[in-house]
C-alpha cells in the first residue's frame, strides 16, 4: 500500500488527462496515415532514431554524427514528405470528421437522389460504350481550384449531359467532370495524380487522377475504364471492387455522400414526426366523434 500511494504522489489527475489525450491522438495520426506510404517512412525514421540511441549507447561516435546529421534532415523534410496526410488532416479537423467516431455513412440513407441516379445511369452507359469518363462528386471541400482548371459549365445535370462530355468527338472528354448537387459545375477538369502505384493491372491515369483528389479532399469520384468498361468509385485514398450492377452504384454512391444530419436537423425531424402524429390522431378523432351521453 505504501509503494502505491508513493507512486499516487507523483500522478495526479492532470498526469492521467495528459497521458490519456496523447494517446488519443498518436491513435488519430496512426489511423490518418493508415494505409498510405506515410507508414513506411515511419517506420524508416523510426529505424533511425533506434540505430542513433543503439550508436550513443555503445559510444560510437562517428557512427553515431552522421546518424544525428541523417536525423535532424529528415525531421527537415517531414513537412514536404508528409505534405498530402499533414493537408488531409488539416481539411478534416475544418470539417469536424478527424475526432467523428464511428462509421455514420449508412445512417438515414436517402431513397431517391436525382443526381446520384442520373451519375449512375450515365457510368454504365459509358461503360457500355467502353469510353473512359471521370465523374467527380463534390462534397463538403470547395473543388474551386480545379474547377478553374476545365471548363465552366454550370449546367443542369442530366445523363444525357454527361454522356456527350465522354463522347469520343467531345473536346472535354478527357479530362474530369465536377458535379454539385443538381449541376455540373465544369468539364475537361485536371486532377492531381496519386503518389502511391497502383499494383492492379489495367488501372491508368484515370484511376490515378481520381485517388488524387480523394485523398487531398472528401470528395467522391466515380472512374470508367476505357480499356475494360469496369466501374470503380475512389473515397479517401481507396478504390472499390468492380461495380457491375447499377443499382448497386446508386447505393454506394448514397451511402457515401450523405451528409451526416446534426443533433438541430435530428430534433427537428423528430419534432415534425411528432407533430405529424398530433395532427393525424386529431383528424382520426374529427372524422369519428364520439357519442355524446345523456
Amino acid at each position: 500500500m505504501s509503494m502505491i500511494a508513493h507512486l499516487l504522489g507523483y500522478f495526479g489527475p492532470t498526469d492521467v488527462l495528459d497521458i490519456i489525450a496523447t494517446s488519443v491522438l498518436i491513435y488519430y495520426v496512426l489511423l490518418l496515415i493508415r494505409g498510405t506510404r506515410a507508414v513506411q517512412i515511419l517506420i524508416g525514421v523510426l529505424v533511425l532514431a533506434g540505430l542513433l540511441a543503439i550508436a550513443s549507447l555503445l559510444h560510437l561516435r562517428l557512427l553515431g554524427t552522421i546518424l544525428q546529421l541523417i536525423v535532424v534532415g529528415a525531421a527537415v523534410t517531414l513537412p514536404i514528405v508528409f505534405q498530402p496526410e499533414l493537408r488531409r488532416a488539416l481539411e478534416q479537423i475544418g470539417r469536424g470528421g478527424l475526432l467523428r467516431l464511428g462509421n455514420d455513412e449508412t445512417n438515414g440513407l436517402r431513397t431517391e437522389d436525382f443526381a446520384i441516379a442520373a451519375v449512375a445511369k450515365a457510368a454504365f452507359a459509358l461503360s457500355r460504350s467502353r469510353l473512359g469518363a471521370l465523374i467527380v462528386i463534390e462534397q463538403q471541400t470547395g473543388l474551386k481550384e480545379f474547377v478553374e482548371s476545365g471548363t465552366v459549365l454550370d449546367a443542369k445535370l442530366s445523363a444525357e449531359l454527361l454522356i456527350s462530355i465522354f463522347g469520343p468527338r467531345s473536346p472535354l472528354h478527357d479530362g474530369a467532370a465536377i458535379v454539385r448537387d443538381n449541376l455540373i459545375e465544369a468539364a475537361g477538369c485536371f486532377l492531381p495524380l496519386a503518389e502511391q502505384s497502383l499494383a492492379e493491372r489495367g488501372l491508368g491515369t484515370r484511376h490515378r487522377a481520381a485517388l488524387g483528389l480523394s485523398e487531398q479532399t472528401d470528395a467522391v469520384v466515380v472512374i470508367v475504364s476505357e480499356e475494360s468498361g469496369g466501374i470503380r468509385v475512389a473515397r479517401e485514398g481507396k478504390l472499390t471492387r468492380p461495380i457491375e450492377e447499377e443499382p448497386r452504384l446508386v447505393h454506394s454512391l448514397l451511402a457515401v455522400t450523405r451528409a451526416p444530419r446534426g443533433p438541430r436537423e435530428l430534433r427537428n425531424d423528430i419534432v415534425a414526426h411528432v407533430r405529424a402524429r398530433l395532427l393525424t390522431h386529431r383528424e382520426k378523432r374529427a372524422d369519428h366523434p364520439q357519442e355524446l351521453h345523456t
